[in-house]
């Protein structure tokens, strides 16, 4: 099996409700596969089912032999009464992994809050101590569910091109959940829309220009992804203005 995980006409069926339907999909190693679609749309679920985590009513969940998966959830609800360092939060992930915890915090720019309450970060905080806990698996692939929750748009972009730079430097797939395909439209090689059933897949630029789409998120939706659907080696200058070769655009 050369493909990490593949998914075959998957159906989800929990009562009278029905979260997903014919959903079928694969990753290799060391791609990016990002899953769009609107609220209710089974993004979650379909992660959840990739994980194992729910067993799909019909259809076949397959993932390598001696996969390494590490899971960064979309959200994380913590007692704020519960006295619970960044450090001793990770170091529950497992007593062989101590050693990794700051390198791990280094990695994701978070090496600051290592002994800090998780009750006292700030969301970009918090989204990048639970990256580097998907790390310490040292993942073959990285399920990141709506990995920029809580994080202002600057933050998200810095979130996105950091999980680009770990793919490259680990080598490992990353599969992600994204509500807004114009910020992940440098961030990634593959896009699959799902509304329950899969409307469209392919790179990003094809998926902008499908039919379903535009009639899911309307045409305003291309229109901001010519912002964002420019050179992934690009940095912004003191204008905050894309610029190449060393000249700001101010």
């Amino acid at each position: 099996m050369n493909n990490l995980l593949e998914i075959t006409a998957v159906d989800l069926l929990i009562g009278q409700r029905q979260l997903l339907q014919q959903v079928g999909l694969t990753i290799g190693p060391s791609e990016i596969l990002t899953i769009i679609g609107p609220n209710g749309a089974g993004k979650t679920t379909l992660i959840r089912v990739a994980l194992g985590l729910l067993q799909p009513t019909s259809g076949k969940v397959v993932r390598k032999a001696d996969i390494s998966i590490g899971y960064m959830p979309q959200r994380l609800h913590i007692d704020p009464t519960f006295p619970l360092t960044v450090r001793r939060f990770l170091s529950m992930v497992g007593a062989n992994q101590q050693e990794k915890i700051a390198p791990g915090l280094r990695e994701v720019g978070a090496e600051q809050v290592i002994d800090s309450p998780l009750q006292n970060l700030s969301g970009g905080e918090m989204q990048r101590v639970l990256l580097a806990r998907a790390l310490l698996r040292s993942p073959d692939l990285l399920v990141l569910d709506e990995p920029v929750q809580g994080v202002d748009v600057h933050g998200q972009m810095e979130l996105y091109q950091l999980i680009t730079n770990i793919r490259e430097q680990r080598q490992c797939a990353v599969m992600m959940v994204s509500h807004d395909l114009h910020l992940v439209m440098a961030a990634t090689d593959r896009v699959l829309c799902l509304n329950q059933h899969i409307c469209c897949s392919g790179t990003p630029e094809s998926v902008t220009n499908h039919p379903a789409y535009l009639e899911l998120f309307g045409p305003q939706a291309v229109k901001n992804l010519a912002i964002y659907s420019h050179d992934q080696t690009h940095r912004h200058d003191s204008c905050g203005d894309c610029c190449k070769g060393g000249n700001c655009a101010g």
